[in-house]
This record gives C-alpha cells, structure tokens and sequence, in this order.
C-alpha cells in the first residue's frame, strides 16, 4: 500500500516560519503526500509552491475550539478557498453537541460545505477526546447529514489525538461512504497500519517523512 497517498503533511504551529512552510511543500512533492495541511495564513503561499502538483492544500477553519460562529467559519473557507485550498477541515461547535442542539451544530457544519460549494472537500473535526461515544456517534452522524465528506478524529491541540477505538467508532457511524481522518498522536508505520485497520482513509500527520523513513 502506498501510505503517502493517504497522508495530510501537517504543519499547524502557531511558530511556524516560512522557509518551513516551503521544506513541507518540497516534501509533500517529492514524496507524493495527499495535500498539506496548514494554518489559513499559509494557504495562497502553499498553493503556489504546489501549483505544479498534485499534492492538495488542506487547511483548518474554527480551528482548534471551533467556538466560532458559522459566519466566521463561513468566511474563513470562503477566503482560504479563494487563496488557493482545495480541502478545509472545520471543527465543530463542541458546546452545542454537548447541549444536544443538533440542529446548531449541524448548522454549523453546513456553512461551511455550502461556502466550499463542490470546490473544496470538507472534512468534519469532532474532537473525539471531549466526547463520549455517544456523542462521538451523534457527531458523526450529523456530519453525514449536512454532507461532509470525512469526519476527523481531532485537532491534534486538545487532550489527546487519533486512538483505533475513535477510528472503529467513528467509521461505524458514518459507513463505508464517507471518509474517516485519523489525526493526532500517530508516530509510526504501525500508527498508521493499525488506523487505517480500524477504517480510516487519511491520516494527519506532522512526522509523514520520519514515519515513512523517507
């Protein structure tokens, strides 16, 4: 299995420098990553650097708390669209899933898939450390209604990141047609086997070169 393929190279410091930026995107090109994950004031320069490839950008809205309001989420994507992502992962209003207002939190997501319009892929972060499994279930269920295309273990600046036992969970409540991000935590090939066991379709990842001893 080509492993790369199926891995977000991240990089969301909020220390990051350029000249990292630039040795991530060499990387994600010279070893056939899925995209680059990073901050929103990354996304035009990446995309350029990666405009010869096939390599997405990825980038984060509401992120890490996802305590934003829907207009804001709605604007970050609109605008890191416009300056080049082609996939946006959104963290979810963790408080109003918590409150069992669905119908927030599903608002919530659907703003920012309609703001990506079918121009970028959405992925859904539900934070799964905060939550318990029933929530986990009702996170990703109603991620699926409001037409995600993955759901994601975690924002990687929480408690914990990515475990098989979220993956598992994660993958059963959204079924075999939406994808499944593990993120957070994942350190080596056997990380990445064992996630990918549980169901998972993508990996982020801030160590894909050293993982994949590349």
């Amino acid at each position: 299995m080509n492993f790369a393929k199926l891995i977000d190279h991240t990089l969301l410091s909020p220390i990051t420098k350029e000249k990292e930026i630039v040795n991530l995107c060499q990387e994600a090109k010279q070893y056939g990553f899925a995209s680059v994950c990073v901050n929103p004031a990354w996304v035009r320069l990446s995309a350029d650097l990666l405009r010869d490839s096939d390599v997405n950008v990825c980038t984060v809205i509401g992120f890490p708390i996802g305590a934003n309001t829907p207009e804001t989420k709605a604007f970050e994507t609109k605008n890191a669209i416009e300056n080049g992502a082609t996939e946006v992962d959104t963290v979810i209003n963790i408080g109003a899933l918590k409150d069992k207002n669905d119908e927030m939190v599903e608002q919530d997501i659907r703003v920012v898939i309609d703001a990506a319009k079918g121009r970028a892929l959405v992925k859904v972060i539900i934070e799964a450390c905060l939550l318990t499994e029933e929530e986990k279930v009702r996170a990703c269920q109603i991620s699926v209604k409001a037409g995600a295309d993955y759901v994601k273990t975690s924002t990687g600046f929480s408690l914990n990141g990515a475990t098989v036992e979220d993956v598992e969970i994660m993958r059963g409540a959204v079924g075999p047609n939406v994808g499944v991000k593990a993120s957070g935590g994942v350190r080596d090939i056997a990380d990445i086997k064992s996630m990918i066991e549980a169901g998972a379709s993508r990996i982020g990842t801030s160590s894909a070169v050293k993982i994949l001893g590349l």
